[in-house]
């Protein structure tokens, strides 16, 4: 067992939470909580228990999720007291936040709206607008209103969005993955069907109906496989955050993986060829310097559903983390000391929607300086899946 006196035990007792979160909140702005997948319902619940702890003890009002806008704004309609369920809210949600772990955070912060009125939590989402189901069901209502007399048009349209609409239950990048993607890029059908909604009779409604389809273009181009790009769009993703923040004073605690929230850039084991790249984080590290604090939350092995994700391999820091067998524990390498013992380049596992237990060797990402990436690190030992919404 390494005896290292940097690990602070974490039996995920209340107490331990407790001063987790008070050596996280400190004078910090903004608080990125990221874990190494989306898909352990221990990591979510810790973002969820150190969230519940900076809102009650420590003054934070604002939960950034990754989403877009729209999305954000139904989270953040039903926390402020809207009609229907947490379940209902996240139905348009990106589908790794459908879980009853992202829906008892959401009830939780309603039930403390409820409580403190005048002192509320606002959730919102860090992409611009997005396209959603509804914009395909528009754009095709309209069509077979307006264009019955185009048969074809109407049929190759109906192709082109039915193929490329089950990107919002699926990832495109992921279907690519497990084999799954019917072969033609979804942002090539989305021009193409924005050619045949240009085509049609220009009556009322036609402008709103490009508008939708637009939107779908945008969505299509701008994913992970229309970029051809695993990493996110740092700039416009952080500036969101960090207008909202000064916009409303509030602090705020940012949800996402620790490729986004890591304080410095990160180079990705699936493409190490990219070189590093800039992160949501390292953009809000330069805007607000040490008000940005990067907290990761990794883990040594266990089951995530549709994989089992073994020990890691002698280059992750998760094995040097994890060569103390405690159920979890953290280091804080802000401490002098600590950060002498532990910073240097480091590669931190990653487990995505793409990940493969037979190429686990790529499942990561690497940064020049640990210390420089994250300034706190917690590691929990064996992981479970999340529990996913029907």
């Amino acid at each position: 067992m390494n005896n290292d006196s940097a690990f602070t035990p974490f039996p995920l007792s209340d107490a331990a939470l407790d001063e987790l979160a008070e050596s996280v909140a400190g004078p910090a702005t903004i608080v990125g909580i990221g874990g190494s997948t989306r898909f352990s319902r221990e990591i979510s619940g810790l973002q969820d228990g150190l969230l519940r702890r900076l809102v009650l003890h420590h003054g934070f009002r604002a939960l950034a999720v990754q989403d877009g806008a729209e999305a954000g704004a139904e989270l953040d309609r039903y926390v402020s007291g809207g009609a229907g369920s947490a379940a209902d809210a996240l139905a348009h949600a990106w589908r790794p936040q459908r879980t009853e772990e992202t829906a008892a955070a959401l009830e939780w912060i309603r039930a403390f709206n409820r409580d403190h009125p005048n002192d509320p939590v606002r959730v919102f989402g860090v992409k611009p607008a997005q396209a959603g189901r509804d914009d395909y069901d528009a754009v095709l209502a309209y069509a077979h209103a307006h264009a019955s007399a185009l048969p074809e048009q109407l049929a190759a349209l109906e192709a082109h969005l039915g193929a490329i609409r089950t990107a919002h239950d699926i990832d495109e990048h992921v279907r690519r993955a497990r084999g799954t993607h019917p072969g033609r890029p979804f942002a090539d059908h989305a021009r193409d069907a924005l050619a045949l909604v240009r085509s049609l009779p220009r009556t009322d409604g036609h402008d709103r109906a490009l508008a939708r389809m637009r939107l779908i273009v945008d969505f299509h181009e701008h994913s992970v496989a229309g970029r051809g790009d695993y990493g996110g769009e740092a700039a416009v993703w952080s500036g969101v955050i960090g207008d909202f923040q000064q916009r409303t004073g509030a602090r705020v605690v940012y949800w996402d993986g620790i490729a986004h929230t890591s304080a410095a850039e990160t180079v990705l084991g699936m493409a190490p060829e990219r070189g590093a790249r800039a992160t949501v984080g390292s953009a809000l590290r330069e805007r607000f310097g040490a008000r940005y604090v990067s907290v990761a939350v990794g883990f040594h092995h266990g089951e995530l559903g549709s994989v089992v994700v073994p020990e890691p391999g002698a280059d992750l820091i998760d094995a040097r983390l994890g060569a103390r067998e405690a159920p979890a524990h953290w280091i804080d390498l802000r401490a002098e000391d600590v950060r002498r013992r532990w910073d240097g380049p480091a590669k931190a596992r990653v487990i995505s929607g793409v990940y493969d237990p037979d190429q686990d060797a790529t499942g990561y990402i690497g940064v020049a300086s640990l210390a420089g990436a994250f300034d706190v690190l917690v590691h929990i030992r064996r992981v479970s899946p999340v529990r996913r919404l029907p």
